[in-house]
């Protein structure tokens, strides 16, 4: 298993420098418990001094005021400069954050190929005309929002911090940007890049620290005007409360309790390895995870018994072993929330199948492991089926009907993303079209494409993240009305 040979000592970026703070906290490797690096915790004011060189870079500095074209090109250079570093930050990644190392090596990629599309797509000509009843010319144009507050989440450290980094800068904002606390480490090495690529002082600022301190004080600042924030829907009500205070524009990617439809007439085989794809990558810690699998009554069985054979074969380990399926909970504490899930759902008269345990043999001894977790024998009032519970848990549900499918489906606050399996291309668009989620999937499960929007319904969230629809989060519309025939209205009398 590859490890640090020393401990990283992790610094903030704030205008243009390196920051240290007299509070710090242990990064640790959750496969082992080992510390690989310390961090700093910043304080409220540190954050204000950031928010403040982000104010000073917009207001009165030259990015704003960029070509695209420029703004492309140093987008095209952190791109070219990551993907020579894929290996070394997919390391990190998992050492980190616990994830396999091919799951942390796809997301850098995918990392790589957010900063180019961005890249791209900000040359793209935009803007529109109107020809209005009236000798006046009307335009439309797109500008930056200004300081753009952004919170991102431990469970794809990397990738999350593109799909705003990236929009952000391309439109044009600077920006005041909070990695988790616990999963900090490509975030610095990402911020060694931009200096690398020459970005402005001010015009990228990142902020290591405690969410409750850096991310309220974002959240509230009224020289922020923009916050985008990825994270569970209790921490999301706080924030938009917190950016009530100057109406700052939100967006917001909440949590999910996704459903997965199966039908019978889907291929079995397909329908099980995308079921447990659903929940066990990442170890169920994907907010689109399909974390409730409702199979049709006639296949039930038979699904369940192939289901739970298969999740039994997963092997489950430190995520640089090359043999290991499925890696570590993030943390401890991650680790004993789910562990909790799981007590309840057996207290509250679910059946376990398999799984529902911590491992501690061999080399997950001192890690944070758990063992792949199915239930059956599930309704609608539990807490793990109502609840996101954020690891490899999933609860397989009857139904005998596409309406009763489609009820049970919707049955939840969250509205993230879903998926239905049929052989049947009618029936599959038919209910795919029903499910009130964000994120869909026929005869699939999980691809993301930097292309397309990803975002939910209800209480997953508010706007878009990826896509055109993300650049257009990170910028405002404005009017221009231009007369052609200049004279005086004669509106007043002389």
């Amino acid at each position: 298993m590859t490890t640090l040979t020393t401990v990283m000592q992790l610094k903030s970026y704030i205008n243009g420098e390196w920051v240290e703070s007299q509070k710090t906290i242990d990064i640790i490797n959750p496969a082992n418990q080992e510390v690989i690096a310390v961090a700093p915790r910043m304080s409220k004011e540190q954050t204000e001094e950031a928010i403040q060189a982000a104010r000073e870079a917009f207001d009165q500095g030259e990015w704003a005021k960029t070509t695209t074209k420029e703004r492309s090109l140093i987008l095209h250079e952190i791109a070219n400069k990551l993907e020579k570093r894929i290996h070394e930050f997919a390391v990190y990644e998992t050492l980190d954050n616990g994830k396999l190392y091919a799951e942390a090596e796809a997301d850098i990629e995918d990392t790589v190929s957010c900063f180019r599309y961005y890249a791209g797509i900000i040359l793209h000509p935009d803007g529109e005309t109107y020809n209005v009843p009236d000798d006046v010319q009307a335009m439309v144009v797109k500008e930056p929002v200004g300081v753009a507050g952004l919170i991102v989440p431990w469970n794809f450290p990397l990738l999350m911090s593109a799909w705003k980094i990236a929009p952000a800068l391309a439109a044009g904002n600077t920006i005041v940007y909070k990695p988790a606390e616990i999963t900090p480490i490509t975030a610095y090495k990402l911020f060694e890049l931009f200096e690398e690529v020459g970005l402005p002082k001010g015009v990228a600022n990142m902020v290591l620290g405690q969410g409750s301190i850096i991310g309220q004080t974002i959240s509230e600042s009224h020289d922020v005007d923009m916050v985008s924030f990825t994270g569970s829907t209790d921490i999301g009500r706080g924030i938009m409360r917190a950016a009530a205070g100057n109406l700052k524009k939100i967006s917001l990617e909440l949590g999910g309790k996704s459903p997965n439809i199966v039908f019978a007439d889907a291929d079995l085989e397909v329908a099980v390895d995308y079921g447990l794809f659903g929940i066990f990558l990442g170890a169920g810690q994907v907010c689109s995870s399909g974390s409730r699998i409702l199979v049709q009554d006639t296949i039930f069985d038979a699904y369940v018994e192939r289901y739970v054979a298969r999740a039994e074969k997963i092997v489950v380990g430190p995520g640089m072993n090359k043999d290991t399926n499925m890696g570590a909970i993030v943390s401890e504490g991650q680790m004993n929330s789910i562990l909790g899930y799981i007590k309840k759902g057996i207290a509250e008269g679910a059946t376990l199948k398999t799984g529902g345990y911590r491992l501690m043999d061999h080399d997950r001894d001192k890690g944070f492991f758990i063992a792949p977790t199915v239930f059956t024998d599930v309704d609608q009032s539990m807490t793990i089926v109502r609840e996101e519970i954020f690891g490899p848990v999933v609860t397989i549900q009857k139904f005998s009907t596409e309406e009763e499918a489609v009820a049970l489906a919707n049955d939840t606050d969250f509205g993230l993303a879903g998926g239905v399996f049929s052989n049947d291309g009618a029936k599959a668009l038919r209910v795919i079209k029903q499910i009130r989620a964000g994120i869909t999937w026929v005869n699939d499960y999980h691809p993301t494409y930097v292309e397309a929007p990803w975002g939910g319904y209800k209480q997953s969230g508010i706007g878009r993240s990826l896509g055109k629809y993300s650049l257009e989060e990170f910028q405002e519309v404005k009017q221009i009305n231009i007369r052609l025939n200049v004279e005086p209205n004669g509106w007043f009398p002389q």
